[in-house]
């Protein structure tokens, strides 16, 4: 049985002009049948399943829906079509800076943010310490929370987040947080809550964490499925290919289309640190004296 099963799922958004117009106004155009709303479809015919230990990751440019899906995965939201069945406790870690208060401290933040999340006093004060030296905010922790730069207030919401233990961990972007150690170390600390056997969704624009992280995938471009595939390498690399040509695939033949030509691309690079016998003459030419650039010339051109 899928720990997560979603079947034709589409989640609508209606606006209307209620707000501007008032209760009475409404109430009359409803009567006369003059009052009109938009919709617009943030998802259209999702279909995937995850087992229990799947990493997934989802790829789109922005505005494909991912964040939304994310959103009726987690339960925040309801779908309008489909099926979604979901077996398992979810924590969703989707927008880390929200929940703080700029003018509590670091440490009154930690445990205020802990509260939130369902987290004990006794389970904060013995987790504190860690909490603090994973954010790197050790020198920082009696400070106003509004004094920390974006990337510090980012750093403790992912190292509080770090402490579920859920069944289905939601990650919207929040491995991009801080600079790149950081990044680096979020990455290590989701691989181990990951190998405990929790199935993972990540959304990220970083094609090369979704390489590394992922063993299955999911593609929607504007809120239609461009695909679903266990082979992460093939669709990252036709994805990669897509943000360069802006020929967007219809289907699998068409995603191995793209796959070859990023490959092709790819192929024709020069490849960092590793130099032509040319290159190497060149160099020598350049900085030898006149003796040893005779001798390198005689070697290029006898072999």
């Amino acid at each position: 049985m899928p720990i997560i099963d979603v079947k034709g799922v589409s989640i609508r958004y209606i606006t209307g002009d209620f707000k501007d117009i008032g209760l009475k106004e409404y109430v009359m155009r409803r009567l006369k049948g003059n009052y009109h709303i938009t919709e617009f479809w943030a998802d259209k015919h999702i279909t995937f399943s995850l087992e229990k230990g799947d990493m997934l990751g989802i790829i789109g440019t922005n505005g494909a829906g991912k964040s939304t899906l994310l959103k009726a995965i987690s339960g925040i939201m309801v779908p309008t079509e489909g099926k979604m069945s979901v077996n398992g406790s979810v924590a969703a870690l989707l927008e880390l800076a929200s929940g703080f208060d700029g003018e509590l401290t670091v440490k009154e933040n930690t445990y205020l943010r802990g509260a939130m999340l369902g987290y004990t006093r006794a389970f904060m004060d013995k987790n504190y310490q860690s909490i603090i030296d994973f954010a790197e905010l050790k020198e920082f922790q009696n400070r106003p929370f509004k004094q920390l730069s974006s990337g510090m207030q980012s750093r403790l919401a992912f190292s509080i987040a770090c402490l579920v233990n859920p069944d289905i961990l939601i990650l919207d972007e929040v491995l991009s947080v801080g600079d790149g150690a950081f990044r680096e170390k979020s990455a290590n600390k989701m691989r181990q809550i990951l190998s405990g056997g929790v199935t993972g969704i990540l959304v990220s624009h970083s094609v090369p964490q979704v390489r590394s992280m992922c063993n299955k995938i999911l593609w929607i471009d504007h809120g239609q499925q461009v695909g679903f595939s266990a082979d992460v390498k093939r669709y990252c690399d036709a994805y990669e290919e897509f943000l360069i040509t802006k020929k967007l695939p219809k289907n699998e033949d068409e995603i191995c289309q793209l796959q070859a030509g990023w490959m092709k691309r790819h192929e024709k690079r020069p490849l960092k640190g590793i130099k032509t016998e040319e290159q190497k003459l060149l160099d020598i030419l350049k900085s030898a004296d006149e003796e040893s650039a005779r001798k390198a010339a005689r070697e290029f051109l006898a072999s």
